[in-house]
């Protein structure tokens, strides 16, 4: 996302994207909520462009891994409620929330570019804090400089998430990796894959980048529900 922002690929068509769109409405069950998101998102829908002006961090291997067996013990899950805001103390985000739905083409639309300081949330698919996987994403960069995910490429395994609710509650994650990937062979059921706990991927682009492209990849933060308060 930023000045070289693009779409990456176009999902399988407009039927798909409409029918992710009715996720949130139908309430379907978690494990059809996100088998839905992957459909409608596609390979690295997240790959976001940016100005490349100052390269920001990137993990320069896999920070932890990825945890879907549920090693690491989670917190009970939460009822579904809209996010508001996210905080990341150690890379010092602390940032509204805005809800994102997919365009006609069937991407996923982008928070305002001019608003650097804003993230947005998959609002079709799962609320972060329930049963499921919930997607957040955001700019690096924009035409001005760094943007609220510039540093997300260092936070590091066993950081703190913070996701504040429009119920009240605050729902806690704990990050179990901070991985990188190319847009093509981006790992599409990794990333957004049904989870049986309630778990958070937190999202920004990144890779080697140039004018002509943009950034090549995505920072892919993986994370699990380990509080609420």
């Amino acid at each position: 996302m930023g000045r070289s922002a693009r779409t990456a690929r176009r999902v399988r068509g407009a039927k798909a994207a409409r029918r992710a769109g009715r996720g949130r409405s139908a309430r379907l069950g978690d494990t059809a909520i996100a088998a839905v998101t992957v459909v409608a998102l596609g390979s690295a829908v997240w790959l976001l462009g940016g100005s490349g002006t100052h390269a920001p961090p990137q993990p320069a291997a896999a920070e932890g891994r990825p945890d879907p067996a549920g090693e690491r013990l989670s917190a009970p899950a939460l009822a579904p409620s809209p996010p508001l805001r996210i905080r990341i103390p150690a890379i010092r985000v602390n940032a509204p929330l805005t809800g994102l739905a997919l365009t006609p083409s069937g991407s996923l639309d982008a928070p305002p570019p001019g608003q650097k300081n804003l993230a947005g949330w998959y609002e079709a698919g799962t609320t972060p804090g329930e049963r499921g996987t919930a997607i957040v994403a955001g700019h690096v960069d924009n035409t001005e400089g760094p943007a609220v995910f510039y540093n997300l490429g260092a936070l590091k395994r066993d950081a703190r998430v913070e996701v504040d609710r429009r119920d009240g509650t605050v729902a806690v994650f704990t990050v179990d990796a901070v991985e990188v990937y190319p847009a093509r062979g981006f790992p599409d059921d990794k990333v957004y894959g049904a989870a049986p706990r309630p778990e958070l991927r937190v999202i920004t682009c990144g890779g080697g980048y140039s004018k002509a492209t943009g950034y090549q990849g995505n920072v892919v933060v993986f994370a699990h529900l380990t509080g609420s308060r």
